[in-house]
């Protein structure tokens, strides 16, 4: 895991954005969505309309039986930045002795600095899987636990868990990262395409989508 790249990381920060200007559109009706992250503004349910199409793609690579659940895909700026310095706070209570490049750069293995922040461009999404009929996958922990919470079992490769939450995760990668996705490996949940993490891990010159308004 420590070979790990954090959003964080300066190189990602630096690759240019060459905007597509692909809308942003609702995936309910398209795709399964789950409420627990809804807001009122419907924005959670809205990504780029190319990550939709992959996720499509994805849907129907799954097995019969299985479903993608999305929860969350697109975040207003300011809605990032409050989930990034609530986190922040969060661990500098813990970990007093951090200091603040320290607790920047742990903080960015679960919520991503809001000027490189995927969620801002419609780029990513928080997903995981269900049956036909809406029940949850055991996928070794809940969506959206942290490091400090979940013992580090959040993080994709993460070799506590069992062996039906391992075969669950390796399914749900086989098939996003065959439409195209990428995952960052601190959240099994977390997948993008279009963003400056997605360029990072495969390469692009760019990336395709930066931060915009809903």
């Amino acid at each position: 895991m420590r070979d790990i790249v954090l959003i964080s990381d300066p190189r990602v920060a630096a690759i240019p954005v060459a905007e597509s200007g692909e809308q942003l559109v609702d995936v309910r009706g398209r795709l399964r969505v789950d409420g627990r992250m809804a807001d009122p503004e419907g924005a959670f349910a809205h990504l780029r309309q190319g990550l939709v199409a992959r996720l499509e793609e994805a849907q129907e690579r799954l097995p019969s039986g299985y479903r993608l659940l999305v929860v969350e895909g697109y975040r207003p700026l300011a809605m990032q930045q409050q989930i990034f310095d609530e986190y922040s706070a969060e661990l500098k209570a813990i970990f007093p002795e951090m200091s603040p490049e320290e607790i920047f750069a742990a903080a960015s293995r679960y919520v991503s600095p809001v000027e490189v922040a995927p969620h801002t461009a419609g780029a990513a999404v928080d997903l995981t899987l269900c049956t036909e009929d809406g029940v949850e996958l055991d996928m070794g922990t809940p969506l959206n636990a942290t490091p400090e919470q979940s013992g580090g079992a959040c993080y994709t490769a993460a070799p506590d868990i069992s062996a039906q939450a391992r075969r669950n995760r390796e399914l749900l990668g086989v098939a996003l990262d065959s439409a195209g996705l990428v995952n960052y490996p601190t959240e099994w949940w977390h997948w993008s395409y279009g963003d400056r993490y997605w360029a990072m891990t495969t390469g692009a010159p760019s990336a395709l989508y930066g931060p915009r308004a809903l």
